[in-house]
């Protein structure tokens, strides 16, 4: 067995559901209350595909418009990127343009791109048609997925493919800076996620609170009657 070890990006306009998409794959939480990410969030995960032990570094990058300009300090050394938008917001697909150019613009090796059309379950919500949008993909190369962070549709499907689109790359390509190096058996881990804490407690939170408020909703059953004649 080979380790491979990738840097990847996750790129998008605020509230496309970058940080729901990461949190829900790597572990598996889902919340509808996420704070936009300030600057950047760190996080990893490893899976075996293919004989090959793969440790993704995954670069969540903020959305908002007044940070946009400090992400590409974080396209230093990437080997991937997510180009995320939401399916209910062409602005947000439009966009998906410019950060594509701006990778072009910032890294000079080969990556492997795959383009995320998130929030798929808002179907009657919808703005972006997803043929156009797999046209698009394919225009640039890259791959491409219809996901949905509250069902995990589509989620498992692309980090899988772009794992296994890592691993060829570092086959094919010789300038695309990933290595392979023989992994120890011995060493093996469980596929254990690392989150930010201070997310991860606010994730588990929310979820605290929302049972909560279930409970607080749920009618309070009163006893029956007893008729008398």
């Amino acid at each position: 067995m080979k380790l491979l070890e990738a840097k990847v990006v996750i790129l998008g306009q605020q509230g496309v559901g970058k940080t729901s998409i990461i949190v829900r794959y790597v572990g598996k939480l889902f919340s509808k209350a996420v704070a936009p990410t300030i600057g950047a969030s760190y996080f990893t995960f490893k899976m075996t595909v293919d004989n090959h032990r793969v440790r993704l570094q995954l670069w969540d990058t903020a959305g908002q418009e007044r940070f946009r300009s400090m992400a590409p300090m974080y396209y230093r050394k990437t080997n991937a990127a997510f180009l995320v938008y939401d399916v209910t917001s062409y602005p947000s697909f439009e966009n998906v343009k410019s950060w594509v150019e701006e990778l072009k613009m910032n890294v000079d090796s080969d990556i492997v791109m795959c383009v995320l059309g998130n929030k798929s379950d808002l179907k009657d919500a919808r703005k972006v048609p997803k043929q156009e949008a797999l046209n698009y993909a394919a225009s640039i190369g890259a791959l491409f997925f219809e996901t949905s962070a509250m069902t995990t549709e589509g989620i498992q499907e692309a980090f899988l493919r772009m794992a296994m689109t890592l691993i060829s790359l570092s086959q094919t390509s010789p300038h695309c800076g990933l290595t392979t190096k023989p992994y120890d058996e011995r060493r093996r881990s469980a596929d254990i996620p690392a989150i930010p804490a201070n997310l991860r407690m606010a994730l588990e939170k929310r979820a605290k609170e929302a049972i909560m408020e279930q409970d607080e909703e749920e009618p309070t059953k009163s006893s029956p009657c007893c008729k008398t004649s």
